[in-house]
């Protein structure tokens, strides 16, 4: 009885470590990577705190193996999107400009129904309210209404509102973002141009985006410490 409590508190201790240095996110906020990760721990962890039988190092080795795949992969992430993007996925947009992509719905199994769903999670009841609906990566679908639709909405003060698109990300990590850059219609000449006057050039900012009214977020990275 003592040996499976001290087993339990060893694992314990051991798996809160784990998942404090994997950081603080909600289960529903986890990358695909993330949530399987923590889904084998947990496995792991339960099979030498009720067998006596098996060598606690049987499951401490396993969980520490999962530790170092996570902290490859969250490096792999860091250095590269093209990696990134295989892994994690990348946000898809179901609803464009108040128009629902049903192809986009296919391609991510997902029904009306689901999405009807997942907007009023969002407090939104109506679909005609919205003007994008983005699914993240994590699961979760982003929102955003139409200008007039929103809180303290200018039409209840009989006000025209101007149209606001989607932002665009431009750099990331120093990295082009072509594909973006083709579907705003510009080239590179531009974008060195927009980010000269912030004085540096696109490969030296750590993200650039050109927001849905037309004004451009710019940061410089910082240099290695």
């Amino acid at each position: 009885m003592i040996l499976i409590f001290v087993r339990t508190i060893i694992i314990y201790i051991l798996v809160l470590f784990v998942m404090r240095f994997m950081g603080k996110r909600e289960i529903g906020q986890m990358q695909p990577f993330e949530l399987v990760i923590a889904m084998m721990i947990a496995d792991l962890a339960a099979t030498p705190m009720s067998d006596v039988g098996t060598p606690i190092i049987y499951g401490i080795i396993p969980i520490l193996c999962l530790l170092m795949m996570h902290i490859v992969i969250s490096v792999i992430n860091l250095k590269s999107i093209k990696m990134r993007e295989i892994i994690c996925g990348k946000p898809r947009i179901l609803i464009y400009r108040g128009k629902i992509d049903e192809t986009a719905l296919i391609q991510e199994n997902f029904t009306i129904n689901e999405l009807q769903e997942r907007l009023r999670v969002n407090n939104i009841n109506n679909l005609g309210d919205v003007e994008f609906a983005i699914l993240e990566t994590s699961g979760q679908i982003s929102v955003v209404q139409k200008p007039e639709k929103r809180a303290l909405r200018p039409e209840d003060f009989n006000i025209n509102a101007e149209y606001e698109g989607i932002a665009y990300d431009l750099v990331i990590d120093g990295r082009i973002m072509g594909d973006n850059l083709n579907k705003i219609g510009k080239n590179y000449k531009w974008l060195e141009k927009e980010v000269g006057k912030f004085k540096m050039k696109p490969e030296e900012a750590l993200v650039v985006v050109l927001n849905g009214d037309g004004s451009i977020f710019c940061q410089k990275k910082e240099g290695k410490k």
